[in-house]
């Protein structure tokens, strides 16, 4: 019997009904319009309403590639992204977002570095900031982040995120508890720094990653407060906390009492800057994506 040839990429996301039917649809199409065409794309569905599901299940009887996962029960991204790598077969998984955006040639792009790199275990790369009005400005991430990057937050923007398989074999899938809700990334990967794991950052801009007012006014207090904990823990197992690690362990508190308009506004302005640095160095500023046909 002939062995099922497996895909080279596996796709995993994560989708709930809060969404806008429209980036949701933005952001199938810019996976399923990659020039890098062997992959299977797997969607859980996480306690997401019929409308939704519907527009989920429309999407896979269009392309043989989207395997797709439903639980009538929203039990957050971390569990969402495990079950998709339980089922998933490809050598590398790529993150994505439910209302993000890739560049068509991201996969590509990812999947020659480490084809060509095997001592990086994964990649992230910049992007581009959108919200409802187009592209607002970049974020440049550091190329090879050291431990201190991760003091702020984590160096390295989860649905831009490329990676070996056999990465998650050996460190083990994300946690899901509510110390890491929304912010189960910034936990794998100082697990993966701990472990003695390479990622980095190209220096191109593969994924417009939305972030608008609304992104400040997500977070309740006790998921701060659980983040606070997270970060202490892990800034000490790192070495982080001395002399001024335990200042950026209070950070979601701190981001807490400041007005989310204002907080937006000034990394809205910062981003702004680096955008007009970039156009000053002569960069291409591609157009968003087209949909899918």
């Amino acid at each position: 019997m002939q062995e099922e040839k497996r895909p080279e990429i596996s796709v995993i996301m994560g989708v709930y009904s809060n969404k806008d039917a429209k980036w949701l649809e933005e952001s199938i199409s810019s996976v399923l319009n990659q020039t890098f065409p062997d992959f299977e794309f797997i969607i859980y569905s996480d306690g997401s309403d019929a409308a939704v599901l519907k527009q989920l299940e429309q999407y896979a009887k269009q392309d043989k590639r989207i395997i797709l996962l439903h639980n009538s029960i929203n039990h957050g991204l971390a569990y969402s992204l495990n079950a998709c790598i339980d089922v998933a077969k490809g050598k590398y998984l790529a993150r994505m977002d439910d209302d993000d955006i890739c560049m068509p040639e991201r996969f590509a792009v990812q999947y020659a570095f480490l084809e060509k790199h095997p001592e990086v275990d994964f990649v992230g790369a910049n992007v581009k900031l959108i919200d409802s009005d187009g592209v607002w400005g970049v974020r440049h991430m550091p190329e090879y982040p050291k431990k201190q990057d991760f003091l702020r937050y984590s160096p390295f923007v989860h649905p831009s995120i490329f990676i070996r398989r056999s990465i998650f074999e050996k460190a083990g899938n994300y946690r899901s508890s509510d110390e890491t809700w929304r912010c189960e990334d910034y936990e794998l990967f100082m697990r993966f720094w701990r472990m003695g794991c390479c990622g980095c950052n190209l220096r191109e801009e593969l994924l417009c990653y939305r972030e608008d007012r609304d992104a400040y006014r997500k977070r309740k207090w006790k998921y701060r407060i659980n983040e606070v904990k997270l970060r202490y823990r892990n800034f000490k197992e790192m070495g982080l906390l001395f002399p001024i690690g335990w200042a950026y362990v209070l950070r979601p508190i701190a981001a807490g009492i400041i007005p989310a308009r204002l907080i937006f506004e000034i990394k809205r302005l910062y981003h702004l800057q680096e955008k007009t640095d970039e156009r000053r160095m002569g960069k291409k500023n591609p157009a968003l994506p087209k949909k899918v046909k």
